[in-house]
């Protein structure tokens, strides 16, 4: 069986997920809202600095509401949005609570930038991220995400831009309260496919070297073959999640006010982790006369996460004929495997729940973002003046102690602390001059925009060894001893940066026929050196609407029918800030008998780094038919990135290595599809509303330094996209019938024989036989992207009752689980530690796909066992199954309660078309970044591989949503 091959039935995911039609990107959660909303011509979209009517947007924009968010029940709302959105590629990178995610829109751009979007909170830059805004007070998130759309944003938005409305009261409302919770329970989706007892035993006793009669590894003082331990099952335990979000809205004639309160908490799978946040939030408007109108918002968050270092790694590889009890139940605290080899201290629930005091991990973190504005109505009609000013602090401190023989087969093995601490303010000041008039068949809005913002960071962190008391924890690390005190320099930063940017755009509509947007913007950072510190980038976007066309007015059955086209340039200030001065790393030495400290060259200056630019082309093609029941949007992009940038070698006379500099390029390109569309409607009957998004993104590497075509050591390769791997390609296990493996594999039969054999891509001499052996120069370059990828919803209601689903789906490209493959250590065949479950080669098997265990090894592991970790990356998914009930309102009537909704949700219920998930049973989604969780480096930390993290789990959570 040769997984990392494309299976041909992977293209029923494709197939599945069609036949559910349409993407309901933007549906309403009410049955009798649905149509009305899609017929509504004068829905508006965020876009930047103010609204448009979506009949009348250019650019492109994708728009997924509030309603559709809650849906998918999470203490992330990046959750919720996964598979959303054509283009928008979210991705686990911990499966741990409270975990960040990696959002990219439309691809990757830089080699060694920052590739991540802009956020934007009501209308205000944002230096959080979305796991810090509660689910339940968005509006809208508007996606902006070719050049025409962000550009407006400047530098900030080069990766694209995420627009987060939230809600706000009405003007004139009465009072309204809601209340919004779930609380469920976390299982464990699947455990890693570890060997029990009897096969490890198995694998062990097998595990003999070449010319040996004795396997490599015998038992231990703690092992014995008739034991057969799960140490999974000593370490997870189901784990429960809650969320409470109370808030009132409502309003006079003169304003409106939202204020809210939200507590979420999220225990892990595995001991004493956990994640829980707390968070404010207000929104104020008021209208002072007829002129001026003054408003603030508020979101302020603190939370609180434990447990930040545990994770399964270890106990993965513990022996399962090892038993963890003494003689008389008590359980160990240290046991002695492979032949007294390995010592290891014992890691289970119980273990590491007694540990009290002599444990602990936190990360406390507490931000408040804030916006204030003042906007005028000024003498000339439909001329306004509005001042945005956003005031944001995050401070972050985290502490961790282990006490004396913790985690140590030395009992009185040293304890150990360590205490760090960052800052980050921010500020943004926006002078906004807004015109908006219309002129019988001419529409015209116009922008200008001059601001200044300024970022400032700090962060430290100190060590200490041998604290005196288990009570000291981490809080006052100066009682040790002082030697046993550290305060390395490069863990203490700071740093400053400031913007300033202006910038001017006109949107203008002739007879709701024809479409243009033009925007210019000018930036000019401090982290460039003078000369290279502004730049001007424009932006052009046209529109034309047929359907308003009198030719359209006969064909009743086409209801929206639009062409779009987009060019725009983007910049990325990329530039770690004081590059442009060069760098230096400060280290202590000794100067005779006395400590010094010495200053050495780390990086040289470099005055001519310059901006990251993208060049952008956007067609788009919108439509409705059918009275609007199927709508849709169809899209072509592509993305060229250059002065991107990379180190550039310099010769050796230069006393430097290497130097940073503008000189790479890479593109993306990619087409994407768009579908919504109510299949039934009978708002007193059945309703059936369903969706799906498509798209795709070919990513590649179209230059490096110096006209080089690899750098290897980064995995870079022109051609190719950025994230491949260099690797050997399995084909295959030695046999003994195979010609030429004395000469491809050097080595006895008796060694080779069962081993991983790999493409050879050099020549044959005359007489058939190859020219040299297998080495580097047959390594092969491997693109990870997917073929395709997208998203999937569907909605059944019949009177008060409704079933949702929401899901994702992928095609093709690369997953790599290290725990298959030679970094994690858990697949070395040789019977050191517990073993993933792999059918291996035996005389007797020799049609198996894993080598033969502990013959012909390099260093731990077989050779070449890194090709063993690369699976076709293929699934379709079921990410949430919910079931409501909308309460009658004529029974809520006595009781003064204007809605409610009880829900049931199943998360993470359901993988189809896997081949990962059908070969391992574990989910097939990343969990780590590629140099994390792992024994041995061997892949780049921008890559996602499912490594050693916390498992997956499969969430069941009661809900409701109350309103009066």
């Amino acid at each position: 069986m040769n997984r990392f091959y494309f299976n041909k039935s992977n293209r029923a995911a494709l197939f599945f997920a069609m036949t559910l039609l349409p993407s309901g990107i933007a549906y309403s959660q009410s049955k009798k809202d649905t149509v009305a909303k899609e017929n509504k011509i004068d829905e508006v979209v965020v876009i930047g600095y103010g609204t448009q009517r979506k009949e009348a947007v250019t650019g492109s924009v994708a728009t997924v509401k509030g309603d559709a968010l809650r849906e998918v029940p999470s203490a992330n709302i990046t959750q919720a949005l996964q598979g959303r959105t054509a283009g928008v590629d979210i991705s686990q990178t911990s499966t741990k609570p409270g975990a960040a995610m990696q959002i990219r829109i439309r691809g990757t751009r830089s080699l060694t930038g920052d590739n991540n979007p802009l956020i934007v909170l009501d209308g205000i830059p944002f230096v959080g991220s979305l796991g810090d805004i509660s689910s339940s007070d968005i509006k809208s998130i508007d996606i902006l995400k070719d050049a025409s759309a962000t550009a407006i944003y400047g530098s900030r938005g080069a990766n694209g831009v995420i627009l987060v409305t939230t809600n706000r009261g009405a003007k004139g409302q009465k009072p309204r309260f809601t209340y919004n919770t779930f609380t469920g329970v976390q299982t464990l989706f699947s455990k890693y496919p570890m060997m029990d007892g009897p096969k490890f035993a198995q694998l062990r006793a097998y595990a003999i070297p070449a010319g040996n009669k004795t396997p490599l590894y015998s038992n231990g003082a703690d092992e014995n073959n008739s034991v057969n331990t799960d140490w999974q099952s000593l370490y997870y335990k189901p784990a429960m999640m809650t969320s409470h979000d109370v808030g009132v809205a409502g309003g006079t004639e003169g304003g409106n006010y939202n204020v809210g309160l939200s507590y979420f908490k999220q225990n892990a799978l595995i001991p004493i982790q956990s994640y829980e946040r707390f968070a404010l939030r207000m929104a104020i408007d008021q209208q002072v006369g007829s002129i001026f109108k003054f408003g603030f918002t508020t979101n302020t968050n603190y939370s609180i996460s434990q447990g930040n270092g545990v994770n399964p790694g270890a106990v993965l590889g513990y022996s399962p004929i090892a038993n963890p009890y003494n003689a008389d139940g008590s359980p160990k605290r240290v046991m002695s495997t492979a032949g007294g080899i390995d010592q290891s201290w014992i890691y289970t629930r119980k273990s590491l729940e007694g540990l009290g005091e002599k444990y602990i991990d936190e990360t406390k973190a507490f931000a408040s973002y804030n916006n204030l504005y003042g906007e005028a109505s000024l003498p000339i009609k439909g001329l306004k003046y509005r001042l945005n000013i956003g005031l944001d602090f995050r401070t972050s401190n985290s502490g961790n102690y282990t006490g004396v023989g913790v985690f140590n087969t030395n009992p009185l093995g040293p304890s150990a602390a360590g205490r760090g601490n960052n800052q980050t303010y921010h500020w943004v000041l926006e002078n906004l001059l807004t015109y908006d008039r219309t002129f019988g068949k001419h529409k015209i809005n116009a922008v200008g925009l001059y601001s200044a913002e300024g970022n400032k960071y700090t962060s430290s962190y100190m060590s200490a060894k041998n604290v005196p008391a288990d009570f000291f924890q981490y809080y006052n690390l100066g009682q040790s001893p002082q030697a046993d005190i550290t305060v390395r320099p490069e863990d203490q930063v700071y740093w400053k940066t400031g913007l300033l940017s202006a910038m001017g755009r006109i949107m203008y509509t002739y007879d709701n026929k024809y479409m243009l947007t033009a925007t210019l913007r000018a930036d000019g950072s401090s982290r460039l050196a003078p000369g290279n510190k502004w730049h001007t980038y424009p932006a052009l976007s046209l529109g034309w609407n047929v359907t308003n066309e009198s030719f359209m007015q006969n064909i009743k059955v086409i209801n929206l029918l639009k062409f779009r086209a987009g060019w725009g340039q983007t910049s990325n200030q990329a530039v770690e800030p004081y590059s442009t001065m060069g760098r230096f790393n400060v280290a202590p030495y000794n100067f005779g008998n006395a400590g010094s400290t010495g200053i050495y060259g780390n990086q040289p200056p470099n005055p001519n780094l310059g901006w990251e630019y993208s060049k952008t082309q956007n067609y788009g093609l919108d439509f409705g038919i059918l009275n609007n029941r199927i709508t849709g949007s169809v899209e072509y992009y592509k993305t060229h990135t250059f002065d991107l940038l990379t180190q550039k070698s310099l010769p050796a006379t230069s006393g430097w290595s290497s130097i940073v500099s503008n000189v790479a390029e890479t593109e993306n390109k990619g087409l994407e599809v768009s579908l919504n569309g109510v299949i039934f409607d009978n708002p007193d009957g059945f309703t059936w509303e369903a969706g799906v998004n498509f798209y795709t993104n070919k990513n590649k590497i179209l230059s490096l330094a110096s006209g080089t075509q690899r750098d290897i050591n980064n995995s870079w390769f022109v051609g190719h996209n950025i994230n491949s791997l260099y690797d050997y390609q399995y084909i295959g296990l030695w046999q003994a019938d195979d010609p030429y493996q004395n000469i491809l594999e050097p080595g006895t039969a008796a060694d080779v024989i069962g081993s991983i054999k790999v493409l050879y891509t050099g020549g044959y001499n005359a007489d058939g036989t190859p020219v040299r052996a297998i080495g580097p120069d047959d390594r092969q370059i491997f693109d990870t992207a997917p073929k395709f990828q997208g998203g999937f919803n569907m909605r059944f209601a019949y009177k008060n009752f409704e079933l949702s689903t929401v899901g994702a789906f992928q095609h093709g490209g690369i997953l790599v689980s290290t725990i298959y493959g030679s970094a994690s250590y858990l697949n070395r065949l040789t019977g050191r530690g517990n073993n993933v479950d792999v059918d291996y080669w035996t005389e007797d098997n020799t049609g198996a796909y894993f080598p033969r265990p502990g013959r012909h090894l390099s260093g731990d592991n077989p050779k070449y066992s890194s090709t063993l970790a690369m699976f076709d990356a293929s699934y379709l998914k079921l990410r949430t199954i919910t079931l409501g009930y909308n309460v009658n309102k004529d029974f809520l009537k006595d009781l003064k309660i204007s809605s409610l909704r009880i829900y049931f949700t199943v998360t993470n219920p359901v993988v189809l078309f896997s081949p990962y998930h059908k070969f391992s049973g574990m989910d097939p989604e990343p969990n780590s970044f590629g140099n994390e969780n792992q024994a041995v480096s061997g892949y780049q930390s921008r890559q996602l591989v499912i490594g050693t993290n916390n498992p997956s789990t499969r969430n069941y959570l009661m809900g409701l949503n109350l309103t009066f």
